[in-house]
């Protein structure tokens, strides 16, 4: 059954969808982006998913991201810090994720720690303002409460009222918590068929307030859709009668050429598609990032009937039929094997996580180091070199994830 899934899931059927224009995402070269919040911020996995996404898909921005996420922090407490940790720290952009610990996971819920919440998001959209920082703030993350008895509770009124305030004063909002809600009811109703309890889905840990992996993803999607982010990556569509290219978006097409029903042509992309570690789609059967963020498309038209398989750059990616083939196939996540990357967009984009978990882990030592090592008589230089080594893992993430021309070969399936 879950293998069965997984081809259904992975090799992504296309969908029909308006593009939104890349210059809609509110995250532009040069920005230093910073994610301020409570402890679901600093646990570093939304934010890092959010980086994952920008430097894939605009490769020549450069972008610097900055996580200042501080357990138990709340928008008075964001505040308080704001200069230090985010405005001296030369913010461009800032995300504001508050609620949760504001009204004490529930147990203050009322009219004066609400007043202290929207104190704290006037203080600082009002700084940012004034230092031309471009805030958004965001609703809390859904907590585990019943997604069909929370759409009007206090939690989503507070945050509905940070926001609007938000606005009112110039700045940006991000409803967080009705996106994240929306994934949840999907899960909820996927939960009605399993009668086993550890094998129900969540997107939280056993506090219900916490989010486990699926959680973080439903956030960063909430906040990704938030700042703009477009769905369409590229698309590329080819008359195999010709063989004639008859569109390319979002990339470039040369060496186009058949020899018998074999096809081949080099597509070189603006921006790769999002992908994370082996089986992250898995989520996706609740989180539509395929649809909404992920459209890596092909079309090939009047191929005879029949099965043909897709190699790129050497890399197995899938088999499909002709029909398949003439309707569009999203490859954004496509695998014959579900524990290892696709094309080579998926490997390079593979290689990118596993070196974004270590210089996430290099940046927390650095966030932690001049309190750490305050007395160590060698701090100042090892500040030094802390930075030079993060500017180096940066570099080479840029380097991991730099598009070029990869081989795509559409040949009869064999066997």
């Amino acid at each position: 059954m879950l293998i069965r899934w997984l081809s259904v899931c992975v090799f992504l059927v296309a969908v029909q969808a308006v593009a939104t224009a890349a210059d809609d995402f509110a995250i532009r070269d040069g920005d230093t982006v910073v994610f301020l919040g409570d402890s679901i911020t600093a646990a570093r996995t939304y934010g890092r998913y959010i980086e994952t996404y920008t430097l894939l898909r605009y490769p020549d921005r450069r972008v610097r991201f900055i996580n200042a996420g501080w357990g138990g922090d709340t928008a008075a407490g964001g505040l308080e810090r704001l200069q230090r940790d985010v405005l001296d720290r030369g913010a461009t952009v800032v995300t504001v994720a508050y609620g949760v610990n504001d009204i004490g996971w529930g147990g203050r819920a009322d009219e004066e720690h609400k007043q202290k919440y929207l104190d704290g998001i006037r203080g600082i959209v009002e700084q940012c303002k004034a230092r031309n920082v471009r805030v958004f703030i965001c609703s809390a993350a859904v907590t585990g409460a019943d997604p069909h008895k929370s759409e009007d509770d206090f939690l989503q009124r507070m945050c509905d009222e940070g926001m609007a305030l938000a606005r009112s004063l110039g700045g940006a909002s991000i409803d967080v918590q009705r996106s994240m809600r929306e994934v949840q009811k999907r899960v909820w109703a996927a939960n009605e068929r399993v009668t086993e309890p550890a094998k129900k889905e969540s997107l939280h840990t056993a506090d219900g307030i916490h989010l486990n992996d699926l959680g973080q993803l439903a956030m960063a999607f909430a906040i990704l859709k938030g700042l703009g982010a477009p769905a369409d990556v590229s698309s590329v569509t080819i008359d195999a009668a010709g063989p004639t290219l008859t569109e390319a978006r979002g990339c470039r097409v040369t060496e186009l050429g058949k020899q018998g029903q074999t096809l081949s042509f080099d597509r070189l992309d603006e921006g790769l598609p999002f992908n994370l570690a082996a089986l992250w789609v898995l989520h996706c059967r609740f989180v539509p990032i395929p649809e909404e963020l992920n459209r890596y498309m092909l079309r090939v038209t009047n191929l005879p009937a029949g099965e043909y398989e897709l190699e790129v750059g050497g890399r197995p990616v899938g088999t499909f039929s002709s029909e398949r083939w003439a309707a569009g196939i999203n490859l954004s996540s496509a695998t014959p094997d579900p524990w290892e990357p696709g094309g080579p967009w998926h490997a390079q984009a593979a290689q990118l996580y596993f070196h974004q978990e270590a210089r996430w882990q290099l940046d927390l030592a650095g966030q932690r180091l001049p309190s750490y090592l305050a007395t160590h008589p060698d701090q100042a230089r090892i500040a030094q070199e802390h930075e030079e080594v993060a500017a180096r893992a940066m570099a080479l993430q840029r380097m991991l994830v730099r598009p070029y021309p990869y081989r795509f070969v559409i040949r009869p399936a064999r066997g």
